[in-house]
């Protein structure tokens, strides 16, 4: 069916002649196009949260079309028809003020879902207003992952929300992601701090120079972790200092992929278009499943564990269609602070994707295997 999330799309398509029977219209301000919409065909037609004037609402209804009406008092839409941006999430956000974050919209849809009771919502209208907001998060997400009609080569990046600014790692993990860029991957991350946000700042400098994105890292490191006061102003300071230029945006772009179960952590401001959801099991399995052109695994805590296992039993079962590589960046800390790879090597004897496993320090040798498997993906693609 086709799907209508915008007045100008609407009117793109009444122009050309079209009809409306079998269309679905999401989330729109209907009022002023009421005459419009019933000179058409409303056969099988179906609107999800669209403000109709009641005499349209009644007709509609009468004329065969299905009606998801809209809910009232949420400080989110149920039925939004786009991901999220940074630009829409921090709307209000003063860096000069870091306080202010509390009167932006991603923190009032917080406040709301804590003062609903949170994972555990007494209220049914609550849970089926979250469930239906996820729902069409994913249909945004599946939309942004063609590109040009072709699907994009998504590879996803993991790794602790504690890691640090400054660190090492850090910067390892921001080096990663813009070399990928620049190769025309599209990465991917949990959409939070530490890790998550490193590899949305290399993706963000695809398209500068090492001493730009090194200065860069140095105004971050001020303040180094999420519970900073001052950890979101001085992303902004790096967002104002170093804007995305209108010949980078295809490169720069990527995707952050938070909760609102872990709201304390604000969304990533270096991802450009932000899948968040309320279920925080819809947005874990959802991110490794989309990751088909491979997940690298940097270091991190259970969290990072256990989209381990969840993305190791995907490719033992192969349940998404595509075996793709996992890769551990750090020898030393996969086998030895967090002994996981021996056994993931272990469980891996026998099947598929035991020669996608790959442990190692090296970046070069990260890319290789990525390159070389996504080529091998494009080809069976093509073949069939």
């Amino acid at each position: 069916m086709t799907e209508i999330e915008s007045l100008t799309a609407l009117a793109q398509h009444l122009s050309g002649g079209k009809s409306l029977a079998n269309v679905i219209l999401q989330g729109l301000e209907l009022q002023a196009q009421g005459e419009a919409l019933l000179r058409s065909d409303l056969t099988g037609t179906v609107f999800l949260g669209c403000h109709l004037d009641p005499r349209t609402l009644q007709t509609v209804i009468e004329r065969g079309a299905m009606v998801f009406p809209p809910f009232s008092g949420l400080p989110y839409s149920p039925y939004r028809g786009a991901l999220y941006t940074p630009e829409e999430l921090y709307a209000g956000f003063d860096p000069a003020h870091p306080e202010s974050y509390a009167d932006t919209p991603d923190a009032r849809v917080y406040a709301h879902w804590n003062s609903r009771g949170g994972a555990h919502p007494p209220s049914i209208l609550e849970t089926l207003a979250q469930r239906l907001h996820d729902h069409a998060i994913t249909d945004a997400l599946e939309e942004v992952l063609v590109h040009q009609g072709q699907p994009r080569r998504v590879v996803a990046i993991m790794g602790g929300h504690s890691m640090l600014r400054g660190q090492p790692d850090y910067r390892a993990v921001a080096a990663l992601a813009r070399a990928l860029a620049r190769l025309g991957f599209f990465l991917v991350s949990g959409g939070g701090p530490g890790a998550m946000e490193a590899t949305h700042v290399g993706v963000w400098f695809a398209g500068r120079s090492d001493a730009e994105l090194d200065a860069a890292l140095e105004v971050l490191a001020r303040a180094p972790g999420y519970k900073h006061p001052e950890w979101l102003a001085r992303a902004f300071e790096v967002r104002a200092t170093w804007p995305l230029l209108d010949a980078h945006r295809e490169l720069s772009d990527s995707l952050g992929i938070p909760t609102w179960l872990y709201g304390h952590e604000p969304p990533n401001p270096f991802a450009t278009r932000i899948a968040k959801y309320f279920a925080n099991s819809v947005r874990e399995e959802g991110l490794l499943t989309i990751a088909k052109g491979g997940v690298v695994y940097s270091p991190g805590s259970a969290g990072t564990v256990q989209e381990v296992f969840q993305d190791a039993c995907q490719n033992h079962y192969n349940t998404v269609g595509v075996i793709s590589p996992m890769i551990f960046l750090g020898r030393d800390f996969w086998t030895t602070t967090r002994p996981v790879y021996p056994l993931l090597a272990h469980l891996a004897q026998g099947h598929e994707y035991a020669r996608h496993l790959l442990l190692t320090d090296s970046q070069e040798e990260i890319i290789q295997a990525l390159v070389r498997f996504n080529q091998e993906l494009d080809a069976r693609r093509v073949a069939g």
